[in-house]
Parts: C-alpha cells; structure tokens; sequence
C-alpha cells in the first residue's frame, strides 16, 4: 500500500508519522496558485517616528523628560497584543475515505463473485489487474525517466503468464516468463540502439515484478480449496495493512525507514504483525483444509514482513520516480498498482507456506 492508504493523517504515510515530502520536480507536479505573503509594516502613532533617533532625543530631553520616554507623567508604554494559540487540528486521513471504501467494497464484491462462482474469471481478474499495473508501471518510467519498457510484449507476456500458472503450475509460470523476457529483448530492438540497455532491463523487471509474482495467486486457486487459500490471501494482506494504520495511526512514534517512507512507524509494524497472525490463526483453523492454528500464527508473521517489505519497496520506486501515486484509476486509492504493492510479494510466501502445510491440492 502507498503511504497514505493507511489512513495517517493528511501528510503522512500509512503508519501515522507525518511525513516531510517536497514536492516531486517536473512541470506536472507544478504547485499552482501558491501565494507568498509578509505581514504589512505598522506604522505607529508617533507623530515623530519618521525622524531620526537623534531629533527625537534631543527634542525629548529639550520637554523634559527621558529619553524615549512617555510624553506625559500617566502615559503607560503600549503592551503588544497578545494572540491566541490556533486551536489543535484533529488528525485526518489523507485521502478520500468515503470514496476509498466505496471502492474498495465493490473491488471486494467482484473479487469474491468471481472467485466463488467460477474459479476461471476469477483468472481473468488477475489478468486484467496485471495488464493494468504494467502500463501504470511502464507509464509512469517513460514519463519521469524516459525508460521506454515495451507495453505490448509485457502486457501480452503477462497475461500468458498468468494463464500458464493457473494451467500448468510454477514450471509453465517460468516457462512464460523466460518467453516474456525474450520478447521484450527481441521488441526493443525494432527502434534505435541508444537506451535499449535500460529500456530492456525495465522491462524485465516489470515482467518479474507484476505478472510473474501475480500468477502464484493463479496457482493458489488450483488446490481444491483454492478459493479459501486466496481468500486467506487477501485477508491476511488487508488485515496487516488494517492493523498497521491502526495502531501506527494512534500510537507511532519510532520511525522505520525514515529514508524509505518517513511515515511508517515501529509500532505499525507491530500492529501489522498482531492482526495479521490472529486472523492467520482464524483462518488456517476455519478455512484452510487440514489447517493448524499455530499454522496461522506462522502464516500470519510471515504475510506482515512480506506484505512491508512489499509497501517499502513500492515507495522507493515511486520515491525515486518523484512521484506520490502509481495512478489515478481507483478514486481514494491511487492507481492499480498502489493496491498491488503488499499483495504481490505476499503471494509467493503465502502459497509456499501453504503447500509445506497442507500441501498443494
């Protein structure tokens, strides 16, 4: 999740730390419309006070009294104005949240449709989650680095990617990914050579980073349970990302990675590790086919180190990038790939912890 999708009040990061963040170079991160202000000089009653200190000596000794003194015996010097402390501001979330929640409850409506009635559209949700986080991804590296990673072998790659887990397993997910890398070197080489070093490895990467970690969600729903394990999935990753605002919200203090993402705290990351391994527990006890608690508590641990390690590599990208969102698609959330970010390093832990527990099918 991005640094703001926790909840943390208006400027910081999920985990409840406000956060120094200059704003991103570029003429489309412009701020517009700031004014400059300085308060406007005071000019005092003092007939006098154009005159020069001297003058003004002088002509007060000259009346009688001190020098800089009051003009008559009862005059009493003028007290500055005292000013009211503004009131405390209460904290507040940095997004949107009425529209955060209306749209992550109709995302988790269909997710759950599809992944109840018919295991195959549930696969198609995949694919088009992945297509759409590689151009948000890709379109995001040519706009703020000119990286031109290659759309159109990626988003085919992908997707072919994809349907291979779920039909073949890890060996066909290696299988197409090896085939995407290909492609993308052999695509890149129909324009001119300079940049194409960067440009493949991008491209690369953005194979490994989106469709290659999304297909072990296709492969967690071949098991005969393999709505429940998904649906552990996706509980355990929103749970943690829950637990983390929550606690990090009201009672971070201690930073975590201040150079990563000054807005995640300690004490978020424990709250992250505490939700997370209760609700594994529930669900490898109630869900999960042949499933143990202490199974759960595992489980539960391991999705909240991922599921961190998943949101902190996210915001270095966007860090360097110069940028605060992946996209704008998902109203109070940012783009597709700022969902993304917890949920596609977890995958892999969860379906391997999985099969060691309960086994594949």
């Amino acid at each position: 999740m991005n640094d703001s999708s926790w909840g943390a009040p208006q400027g910081a990061g999920h985990w409840g730390v406000p956060e120094m963040q200059a704003a991103p170079a570029g003429p489309a991160y412009d701020v517009h419309g700031a004014q400059q202000t300085r308060p406007m000089p005071i000019v005092p009653d003092d007939p006098d006070a154009g005159r020069d200190a001297d003058d003004r000596d002088d002509r007060d000794q000259g009346a009688g009294r001190p020098s800089g003194g009051p003009l008559f015996r009862d005059e009493k010097p003028q007290e500055p104005m005292s000013t009211a402390p503004p009131p405390p501001q209460k904290k507040r979330a940095g997004r949107d949240l009425r529209a955060a929640i209306g749209v992550g409850v109709g995302l988790g409506a269909i997710i759950v449709a599809s992944l109840f009635i018919v295991k195959a559209v549930f696969v198609g949700v995949i694919v088009v989650a992945v297509v759409v986080g590689l151009w948000e991804l890709t379109s995001r590296l040519q706009e703020r680095k000119g990286i031109k990673a290659p759309l159109v072998p990626l988003a085919v790659g992908g997707a072919a990617m994809v349907v291979a887990g779920y039909a073949k397993g890890a060996e066909g997910a290696w299988v197409a990914m090896a085939l995407t890398a290909l492609a993308v070197l052999v695509w890149r080489m129909t324009e001119p050579p300079e940049g194409y070093l960067k440009d493949v490895t991008a491209g690369v990467f953005a194979a490994f980073y989106v469709p290659f970690l999304a297909t072990f969600v296709a492969m967690l729903l071949t098991a005969d349970d393999g709505p429940q394990r998904v649906l552990t999935f996706l509980l355990l990753t929103v749970v943690s990302d829950t637990g983390a605002y929550a606690v990090g919200w009201r009672f971070g203090k201690h930073k975590l990675a201040p150079r990563i993402s000054p807005g995640k705290t300690r004490e978020g990351l424990l709250g992250a590790v505490a939700f997370a391994m209760v609700a594994g527990a529930l669900c490898m006890q109630f869900l999960i086919d042949g499933g143990s608690w202490w199974q759960g508590l595992l489980l539960g641990l391991a999705v909240a180190a991922s599921a961190t390690l998943g949101d902190l590599g996210e915001s270095m990208i966007k860090r360097d990038l110069g940028i605060k969102d992946m996209g704008t698609l998902l109203p109070g959330h940012g783009g597709i790939m700022d969902r993304l970010d917890s949920l596609l390093p977890t995958a892999p832990v969860v379906w391997l912890l999985l099969v060691l527990f309960v086994g594949s099918s």
